[in-house]
């Protein structure tokens, strides 16, 4: 079975008799290695109880839109960025039509309308209603929007029909939804990440360093191997797993990454310097840990090669994308400072990001950025960092291809 090591799979339950098949769905998930929360609908309740989902997903279950409880800790936008997937097992032919109307009348359905993750439906009921006009056309709506139909299956019903309509299997639903993340878009393709801090030794015990945690470099690694990448992630010192499928090499100071860097950017087809790189380091380093005794230290700085530069400036160059880290009060905004990179380092693409907002950037499982390129750019809103590294990982394949 396709792995889900990683991923996070917000599960939806619907009213109706399929709905004792979702207990064994939360199983196959994790077993595949996905990390499940469950969110059920009123109807949903009625067939399979929330304590159930519950002690099987190991997280709580989420049913009221308006739980202040679970507003304060994770309420239906942090649910819906918290989600890689959505996976509604099973779907009723009423949660179908909510979600081709886009109403919002329920925790779930609202989730759905606010995600911008992958969303999927296992839709199960009566042959009759599949069979109706009604509900036909809504799937096919729903197609149109990029929902993923996971069935029907045919075979005997509860009701004692006979017919399509029957939820697909849970070993189904979850090699299905693994899939979902097997795109391909980069396969064949050899792709090089800087990730996290570089640390510049002042003594044995002091350097300088950055509040860098290299979570969105790893997410990006991730993405990249998903999508059939050759991937080779250069890291800096962080408290992250390596991920699986990726080629991890580990540096400490910004010269080491660098060397690391050119010699793994020598022939790759992809490039994307997201490690915040210290710009200077120290002249001199001591080899015995400097003592305490004046109550002022001057250290005079030099500064570091500068790396995502020097790949863009190979004869063979990749393409190459760099970060721009700013503050939003900065001199002539996000975008001016990020397009001045662009142009004066000779990339393809600079994805910027705010670190004055503590909710995103450094050591946050979220960001938001704006990506901007020759020809424009694109903001994307605030979202967790797997699921932006995704959406990045697909732009930059469509523009390799064109």
């Amino acid at each position: 079975m396709p792995s889900l090591a990683n991923k996070r799979v917000l599960l939806g339950v619907t009213g109706g008799i399929a709905a004792y098949k979702s207990a064994e769905v939360v199983r196959r998930l994790q077993d595949s290695g996905a990390t499940v929360r469950v969110a059920m609908t009123k109807g949903g309740t009625e067939f399979i109880t929330p304590l159930t989902m519950q002690a099987l997903s190991g997280n709580p279950v989420h049913t009221e839109l308006l739980d202040t409880e679970a507003e304060a800790a994770m309420g239906h936008i942090e649910l819906s960025r918290w989600a890689d997937v959505i996976v509604i097992a099973p779907a009723s032919a009423d949660f179908i039509a909510k979600l081709v109307n886009g109403e919002g009348s329920d925790l779930l359905s609202t989730i759905c309308l606010a995600s911008r993750s992958p969303l999927a439906i296992a839709p199960a009921m009566n042959q009759g209603m599949w069979r109706n006009a009604s509900t036909q056309h809504n799937i096919e709506r729903l197609r149109g929007r990029s929902v993923h139909i996971f069935g029907p299956a045919e075979g005997e019903q509860a009701c004692g029909d006979v017919g399509p309509g029957r939820m697909i299997e849970p070993d189904d639903i979850a090699e299905l939804t693994a899939d979902l993340f097997e795109t391909g878009s980069l396969a064949g393709k050899k792709v090089v990440i800087t990730a996290g801090p570089t640390r510049e030794a002042i003594d044995p015990v002091r350097y300088i360093s950055n509040h860098s945690s290299g979570k969105m470099g790893y997410a990006l690694a991730e993405a990249a191997a998903e999508a059939g990448a050759e991937t080779v992630l250069i890291s800096g010192p962080v408290s992250l797993k390596a991920p699986e499928r990726v080629k991890t090499l580990s540096v400490t100071s910004a010269r080491e990454m660098y060397d690391t860097a050119l010699a793994e950017a020598n022939g790759c087809d992809l490039f994307i310097a997201s490690a915040a790189v210290a710009d200077y380091r120290p002249i001199q380093v001591s080899e015995k840990k400097i003592k305490k005794s004046a109550d002022t230290m001057t250290i005079e700085l030099v500064k570091n090669p500068d790396i995502v530069s020097a790949v863009a400036a190979l004869q063979k160059r990749p393409f190459t994308v760099g970060f721009a880290a700013e503050t939003a009060n900065a001199e002539g905004g996000l975008e001016h400072h990020a397009r001045g990179k662009l142009e004066r380092k000779n990339l393809d693409l600079v994805i910027a990001n705010d670190v004055s907002d503590r909710t995103i950037g450094f050591n946050s499982n979220d960001n938001a950025v704006l990506v901007v390129e020759g020809q424009g750019s694109e903001a994307i809103p605030k979202i967790n960092k797997s699921i932006l590294a995704r959406q990045l990982v697909v732009k930059i394949a469509n523009m390799l291809q064109g």
